[in-house]
């Protein structure tokens, strides 16, 4: 088994750690988002308090500082405004929708195509296209276009059609050869996508959190993106880049605020502006989190130096947290319970031996012993107790989440009718998981957090022999009551009817409800401001004792502490 690679030096960890103090639990949910350094926010807050920033479309300073961002997001892809326009959006999901909504599929021939194992945004995209022909294309088929070869090129007609793909799957981390992209343009294509002109739109929200996107080597069309993935600080900031080649087929029919040179009430008239982030982006932008960026950027700089071994900070990044989870595959592979069956089954495209195919992310589900599933939820449960944050679920990526678990069509729908929705905790249904467990790693994850994830596995999950010898049972032992009868009696069950109370002892029978014993974790406690109470906030929650009143038939728990209520 390879041993851990460290890519940091002892004085960047030192860095690092200055500026994360507050961290005190196992932090592997970076696929869901970062975390912001403290002293970015410090910066931030110096800026927005030391300076007064006024509408764009008020202040003509201001609007100059954002678009030094635009630059600074270019400069970061290794692209300029030459090349790429940079539109502001909500996130990667309004960045996708815009491109829904505005590419223009004209042409008998047009399509639409997206990869299967896609994110949710991206299937939504089905709903707004405005061509007749939609598809979706296998994994396995779209990695066939980089090695496959086609002598006929066809030739260029007015048919325009769109296919979107992710450079990085966010559900296990697979990254996508990006000379697919150069595939479509130059039209070297099997014949099944001839007959039109072909873009591409890049869903880079998981690759860019901890990968360098080159777009001076590779351009796409469109490419969406997150802030928060990136710096952790501010959400709800995205982009969308689009490449100068493909902006003439993106045509805008809403226009909102500061987007149109004239505007008339009386008539339907109106005209847009020249410059396309003008024309998209609608009413006032979100402008002071725009100008927080400059931080976040300054930050990964300051922390992750570039120059080391002559790699840029993303590409050190990259190497860091795969290094990471390459790491974590391998201890989970290896951990055997006592019948030699594995603990850990891994949902991978890759044996995590390149960065140039694999990400920070590792996916699995835990076996028991038997060779049955641990549920999603329970694993998640016992995370929390460890003081892990950890992702399970689909991931909203339900493509890749049913192709790994071997989910038919048909079982997904029998899943769904069964009362499992995305984002609930039905982990399991008739013994078959509904989802998996998702580790990723960010620039400030280090070893310890990874082995406190497979620690807390190997505690909870290996089983040890329990095999033993019945001639080394003693004459005494077996006549005892208790070794002569064969059925097992339940004496007690425990309950807990309120989240991270004590709990509240059944001796008698009890009602079993579809969702488990009833008025098991039905209630939890919450403070004025509406925030749920937990042990870790306050251990002495584990004090309370709840009491059912089980004669007047109500639905009421009182709680008490020391007999008193």
């Amino acid at each position: 088994m390879d041993a851990f690679k460290e890519e940091y030096s002892i004085h960047e960890w030192q860095n690092i750690l200055s500026e994360f103090h507050r961290i005190k639990e196992h932090y592997l949910d970076h696929a869901g988002t970062t975390l912001y350094s403290e002293k970015q926010i410090e910066e931030a807050y110096k800026d927005l308090s030391q300076n007064v920033y006024s509408n764009p479309h008020t202040s003509k300073s201001t609007e100059d500082l954002i678009d030094q961002v635009r630059s600074r997001i270019l400069d970061h892809f290794n692209t300029d405004s030459s090349s790429y326009h940079v539109i502001f959006t909500s996130g990667t999901t309004a960045s996708l929708k815009i491109v829904a909504e505005s590419f223009d599929f004209s042409g008998e021939n047009s399509q639409f195509c997206y990869l299967r194992d896609s994110h949710t945004s991206v299937l939504g995209m089905r709903e707004l296209v405005g061509c007749a022909k939609i598809s979706s294309i296998e994994k396995c088929e779209l990695l066939s276009i980089t090695k496959s070869a086609n002598n006929h090129i066809p030739k260029a007609n007015n048919s325009k059609s769109l296919l979107v793909f992710p450079a990085q799957c966010n559900f296990n981390g697979f990254k996508y050869p990006l000379k697919i992209i150069e595939r479509f343009h130059s039209k070297n294509l099997p014949e099944n996508f001839h007959g039109s002109e072909w873009y591409i739109c890049l869903d880079a929200a998981s690759f860019v959190a901890t990968n360098y996107l080159n777009l001076g080597i590779y351009n796409p069309d469109f490419v969406c993106i997150s802030f928060y993935k990136i710096f952790g600080y501010p959400t709800g900031l995205g982009a969308l880049l689009v490449n100068k080649r493909a902006e003439h087929v993106l045509k805008k029919r809403y226009y909102g605020g500061g987007t149109v040179k004239i505007a008339m009430s009386q008539i339907n008239f109106h005209e847009k502006r020249d410059s396309l982030h003008e024309r998209f982006e609608d009413g006032t932008i979100s402008f002071l989190s725009i100008l927080s960026l400059l931080h976040g950027f300054n930050t990964l700089q300051r922390l992750v130096p570039y120059y080391k071994n002559g790699m840029k900070t993303m590409e050190r990044i990259s190497k860091h947290t795969f290094n990471l989870v390459k790491y974590l595959r391998n201890r989970l592979a290896a951990l055997k319970h006592y019948s030699g069956k594995n603990v850990v089954i891994l949902y991978a495209d890759t044996d995590y031996s390149s960065n140039k195919l694999q990400g920070g992310i590792v996916n699995f589900n835990v076996l028991h012993s038997d060779g049955s599933f641990v549920g999603f939820a329970e694993f998640s449960y016992m995370a929390t107790i460890f003081n892990i944050t950890i992702r399970t679920g689909c991931f909203c990526n339900p493509g890749a989440c049913q192709r790994h678990l071997e989910l038919s069509n048909k079982l997904v729908k029998e899943q769904f009718q069964a009362g499992h929705i995305c984002g609930d905790t039905n982990d399991l249904i008739n013994g078959i998981p509904t989802g998996s467990i998702r580790a990723s790693v960010g620039y400030m994850t280090g070893l310890a957090n990874v082995n406190a994830l497979i620690n807390m596995i190997e505690k909870c999950y290996c089983r040890e022999s329990r095999i033993v010898d019945i001639n080394c049972i003693t004459e005494v032992y077996k006549t005892l009551p208790r070794a002569k009868s064969k059925n097992i009696k339940i004496k007690m069950i425990c309950i807990y009817p309120i989240k991270s109370c004590g709990a509240y002892k059944i001796y008698d029978e009890w009602t079993v409800t579809s969702y488990g014993l009833q008025y098991d974790r039905d209630w939890m406690i919450v403070t004025e401001k509406g925030v749920a109470l937990t042990q870790k906030i306050n251990t002495m929650m584990c004090l309370i004792k709840p009491h059912i009143d089980k004669i007047l038939q109500k639905n009421d728990s009182f709680l008490s502490r020391n007999g008193k209520y």
